[in-house]
């Protein structure tokens, strides 16, 4: 039976791993990154295939770093078969990717080389793109530049945020994968080499590029704020306060007012003036230190003094 080390870290991994598990390879070790702490508590918490790994009774390992010589060894003397990634988080040292009979393959949620990095799925939508996919590659010690074994192409529908995305990505990761490994073990596989000048980046999330700049047109922003919802989610300022948009939605017509200025409040939302004199309705949204609500309930409560002709976005963000 092929011995597989599986290595991810976020939820995206762990259909992918729970894949190989029932297609019966032999998954001999699980490596993910360490436990972090999470929430304003900082409660220590383990990464989803970290849970998954021991629900299933697969040993763990959590390098800090993996090129660490003891970590490395300890990986390398599994004498494993093939590695399979899956937004892992680390790149791989040569003496790794040099070990395992058939490799380390990875399963990378963009079509190569466009979108390679750490938040493809995000990109994909930022950048207003009609469809992605997902790439089965031989991982190089160059981030997400291998020679890509199999493609799969997804539409991103108009409804789509980074969740739902997200999911229908792993799942297909998953079948993909699945198709994939037999025809890698029997050698029916023949990798291509990627096309350095299309490819293009998506690196993690920063928290400047998570405000809402209300001078780019209303597509723009649409696309901002279903390209971060759920995570780590839009925000503007109001009144001082940060205000979290998680959904608007895109309007024919605008008219003349500076970008980011209230011009209607109605029953399901406000309307915002947005760049090239286009707006959009803001429809769901999250006070400072409260849940994310309809605008509507906000409008009935807590958002009652918003009236036409506020400002968004010029506060300081001190709360």
């Amino acid at each position: 039976m092929t011995k597989i080390i599986f290595m991810g870290t976020p939820d995206f991994s762990v259909p992918v791993l729970k894949r190989i598990i029932d297609e019966g390879y032999d998954v001999i070790a699980v490596v993910t990154q360490p436990d972090r702490p999470v929430g304003r508590k900082k409660v220590l918490t383990p990464p989803p295939v970290k849970v998954e790994a021991e629900k299933q009774g697969i040993p763990v390992y959590q390098p800090e770093r993996i090129r660490e010589k003891e970590e490395l060894e300890k990986i390398i003397a599994l004498n494993a078969d093939l590695v399979v990634t899956a937004a892992f988080g680390q790149i791989l040292p040569n003496e790794l990717l040099d070990a395992p009979k058939y490799g380390c393959i990875n399963v990378h949620a963009s079509l190569l080389p466009e979108l390679r990095g750490g938040a493809p799925i995000h990109y994909s939508i930022l950048q207003g793109k009609e469809k992605t996919g997902i790439t089965i590659m031989y991982m190089a010690e160059k981030l997400d530049a291998g020679d890509i074994l199999t493609q799969a192409e997804v539409t991103i529908e108009e409804e789509d945020n980074v969740g739902t995305l997200h999911d229908k990505l792993s799942k297909i990761g998953s079948d993909l994968l699945a198709e994939t490994l037999p025809k890698l073990i029997n050698e029916e596989l023949q990798a291509i080499k990627q096309d350095e000048a299309k490819a293009s980046f998506a690196p993690n999330i920063k928290r400047s590029q998570e405000k809402i700049d209300w001078s780019k047109s209303g597509e723009d922003i649409y696309n901002h704020v279903r390209g971060l919802n759920p995570w780590p989610v839009a925000y503007t300022t109001l009144d001082g306060s940060i205000l979290k948009i998680w959904q608007v939605k895109k309007l024919e017509d605008g008219k003349q007012a500076l970008p980011g200025t209230v011009l209607d409040v109605q029953n399901d939302g406000f309307i915002v003036s947005t760049g090239n004199e286009t707006a959009i309705l803001v429809t769901e949204l999250q006070p400072s230190g409260k849940k994310k609500m309809p605008a509507k309930d906000y409008l009935r409560g807590a958002g009652s003094f918003i009236k036409a002709g506020m400002k968004l976005g010029e506060q300081n963000e001190a709360n």
